[in-house]
């Protein structure tokens, strides 16, 4: 696809994404825990699941967070419509440009950026939690920040991820786990441990706000 078709592929998704979003209702709790850190200088990895980051570009816009994006035409998509957000693509993933992506988060963390990655991206299983974002917060020492995401009434995708999107006038909670950190001298086996932990977690927490959704008591 051109370059043309990319940028206006872009530009109709951010307006249709603003648009969309302008009616929802948007609640956020454990935002002390990634503001800390802000506050006192220091960045932070947000990791969330795939199919639930559209709330977040919303939510975060403007903020100039580092996001590591695939490198398949679909990620071409989001680097545009993110970079109208205010945010900042480095391409690669696990599969596709990994070493090139990691090398580029770590530029990013060190000038002070906070990161962003979908440990399941970029091709699934859907909200199986890979261990590449661990791997990054090793080797940049900065904390894991999951970020679980509840939406009351969205549009679900067909695709390996169910990309969820807001309908008109829906609820959306968004839930900051306790920070995490990766020692230094983790062993492949511990970081697989820990990737199974983190992703227990994060499903459950997004398991927990889609009921509360359900049952009518968000508050």
């Amino acid at each position: 696809m051109s370059d043309l078709k990319f940028k206006t592929v872009a530009a109709i998704g951010s307006k249709v994404l603003a648009t969309l979003l302008l009616s929802t209702r948007i609640s956020r709790v454990g935002v002390g825990h990634f503001e800390d850190f802000r506050n006192a200088g220091n960045p932070v990895i947000f990791v969330f699941w795939h199919g639930r980051i559209l709330p977040l570009v919303q939510i975060h816009r403007g903020e100039g967070i580092v996001v590591l994006v695939s490198e398949h035409d679909d990620g071409e998509y989001i680097s545009r419509i993110i970079e109208r957000n205010g945010f900042e693509p480095v391409r690669g993933s696990s599969t596709r440009g990994g070493i090139r992506g990691l090398k580029g988060l770590i530029r990013a963390a060190r000038a002070g950026k906070d990161l962003a990655l979908t440990p399941d991206g970029p091709r699934g299983p859907s909200e199986e939690f890979k261990p590449g974002a661990l791997v990054a917060a090793q080797l940049t020492g900065l904390p894991l920040i999951p970020v679980a995401v509840g939406v009351s009434r969205a549009w679900k995708s067909g695709s390996w991820d169910g990309f969820l999107v807001p309908k008109p006038f829906s609820e959306i909670q968004v839930q900051y786990l306790r920070p995490r950190f990766v020692p230094k001298e983790a062993s492949r086996k511990d970081l697989k441990e820990l990737a199974k932990e983190i992703g227990d977690q994060l499903r459950t927490a997004s398991v927990r706000l889609d009921k509360i959704h359900r049952e009518g008591s968000v508050t």
